[in-house]
């Protein structure tokens, strides 16, 4: 028997097997695996914004698909624009940058329940002033089993 000197120098160093020619998946299927879960626990807290106590009202849901602009008054009467603290004064501005070309976009007004409504009134009214015809206020429907 004649031995080929390549062959037999291809398996001296490595045993009595032969080179592997496939592609070890696992890894990458485990860390796809990690990826996938912290996505899905860490998705549900991107969408949560700014913690404010909304009032109640028995009304429908506006309808439509696209992105609303949210402005946030707190209880404390500082006014966010998209979870960014901004001043009273800049809101307009902001507004009409972040709008450019959508004029028609939503604006969603979202006041804590124990903010003065003189203060609210302030902020839709600097909204309208600014040309944006199409607010709307947040509330949360009312508790079937409440008062």
């Amino acid at each position: 028997m004649k031995i080929d000197p390549v062959q037999h120098k291809a398996r001296a160093g490595r045993g009595t097997r032969a080179p592997m020619s496939e592609i070890n998946v696992t890894p990458l299927v485990d860390v796809m695996l990690v990826l996938l879960v912290v996505f899905m626990i860490t998705a549900p807290l991107l969408t949560t914004g700014v913690s404010v106590n909304l009032p109640e009202a028995d009304a429908e849901p506006i309808p439509g698909n696209d992105e609303p602009i949210v402005v946030t008054v707190r209880a404390d009467g500082q006014v966010l624009l998209l979870d960014t603290p901004v001043e009273v004064e800049t809101l307009a501005a902001k507004l009409d940058a972040i709008q450019g070309a959508r004029p028609d976009q939503r604006v969603f007004v979202r006041g804590d329940r124990d903010v003065d409504y003189g203060r609210i009134m302030e902020v839709i009214g600097l909204i309208s002033a600014s040309g944006q015809h199409r607010v709307a206020l947040v509330t949360i429907p009312p508790d079937p089993d409440g008062p």
